[in-house]
């Protein structure tokens, strides 16, 4: 890869990774303009809907040479959602990782194009403040290590979110975006996100006006809804009994839980670059699947190996958002929630109401719930008299630490 006398990398040909939105409308005619390099757009289909509408004519219309468009739902859901979901990964208490595990699979798909075409550049809409341009960056890295790298946001003089609806009415490139809804806002299968404008002041709740796909609790059905979902060894593969493949399943419970006010979050989250953000997330199916599997866990794992998996679960969420999808370390946890997994198959049970995910029952084959065990009444399985020699020797270091504290006192 040459240089050119700027510092900057000679770039014949660069892949974007375009979704349209205000961003990287603007970096199509910024790539030609400052690299004079032919840019071909591409667009992963996770789960966008209505913003894939029209998408080619604006991309060719702004600059590009040729827009690429797949639909990686399926594999957005198999390969990186449900592992997720297996793994019980949850960011900071609340965030099911949707923007997180996007990255890697767009990106993946990105260098596959870019190989294809002759591409020798590879671009993304990431600011320099943010999560994405690692995840991005970290898998153009481990895949496309000889490829250039153009981060617009690191090198043009655009600073806000403003400045760029100046350079697009300067240039004439069309975007829905304006001044009063200047909301950065992500949308998948798995998630629906916001962040900017008025949110960036935590103290203040989120306008009803920004919530895409789900009902406020407030206006959501006076009468609850009774849903099941059954899991085989930790895949979600059924809704009320019947069978369902991922997109479907998800399209349906996003419907339903939306519908009731479900999987609304308002998280601060510790961003990987070290500061602090506010997102409004969405995430009503993903938030009724992780509900469930954590339920159907609680009677079909062991203590032992469930507590041990919560501390896998938590580094597996730094994995995931920090956009280390490719690497040993991750394939390493998968093999370990695989082996989690193999008991935990059966079914949980949920009223929907309100914003509420309240548990109805849990069922599974596997089951290391003994209701003779747990009685408080007798049982010929277990003594209460048992407990006594139990609570000694499981005491007997405090008991020992404190006669000797006494002795030298």
């Amino acid at each position: 890869m040459s240089a050119s006398s700027n510092g900057k990398p000679t770039v014949t040909k660069a892949v974007l990774a375009y979704s349209g939105g205000l961003d990287t409308s603007v970096i199509i005619p910024w790539l030609k303009n400052n690299y004079n390099c032919e840019v071909i757009a591409f667009t992963a289909d996770v789960g966008q809907y209505e913003e894939l509408d029209g998408l080619e004519e604006k991309a060719l219309r702004t600059g590009a040479s040729k827009l690429f468009i797949e639909d990686l739902r399926e594999e957005f859901l198999t390969d990186f959602a449900f592992p997720t979901l297996r793994a019980g990964a949850l960011y900071e208490r609340k965030y099911l990782l949707g923007t997180s595990f996007a990255r890697p699979v767009i990106a993946s798909h990105q260098v596959a194009v870019a190989k294809a075409e002759g591409a020798d550049a590879l671009s993304h809409g990431a600011t320099g403040k943010g999560n994405d341009q690692v995840r991005f960056e970290v898998t153009y890295h481990a895949l496309a290590p000889e490829m250039a790298i153009i981060a617009p946001w690191r090198e043009w003089n655009i600073h806000s979110r403003e400045d760029a609806l100046e350079y697009a009415a300067e240039h004439m490139i069309p975007v829905t975006a304006t001044a009063e809804a200047i909301y950065s806002r992500d949308r998948n299968l798995w998630h629906y996100s916001h962040e900017g404008g008025v949110l960036e002041d935590p103290s203040q709740p989120p306008p009803e006006s920004i919530f895409g796909i789900t009902t406020s609790p407030e206006e959501a059905p006076d009468e609850g809804q009774i849903i099941t979902i059954g899991f085989e060894e930790g895949w979600p593969v059924t809704v009320d009994g019947a069978q369902m493949k991922p997109v479907e399943m998800v399209e349906a419970l996003n419907e339903i839980g939306g519908k009731h006010g479900v999987g609304r979050i308002d998280l601060v989250e510790n961003r990987l670059v070290g500061m602090k953000s506010r997102g409004i997330y969405e995430q009503p199916a993903a938030t009724i699947l992780s509900t469930a599997h954590k339920e159907l866990e609680s009677i079909t794992l062991d203590r032992a190996t469930l507590h041990y998996k919560d501390l896998v679960a938590q580094r597996y969420s730094e994995i995931a958002y920090d956009g280390l999808w490719f690497t040993p370390l991750r394939e390493a946890m998968d093999a370990f929630v695989n082996v989690t997994q193999q008991p935990n198959t059966g079914e949980v049970t949920m009223k929907l109401y309100k914003g509420n995910l309240i548990i109805q029952g849990r069922t599974s084959p596997h089951s290391l719930y003994s209701e003779e065990f747990a009685t408080f009444g007798a049982s010929d399985l277990y003594s209460h008299a048992d407990a006594r020699g139990f609570i000694n020797l499981f005491a007997l270091p405090l008991k020992v630490a404190a006669l000797s504290k006494a002795e030298r006192e």
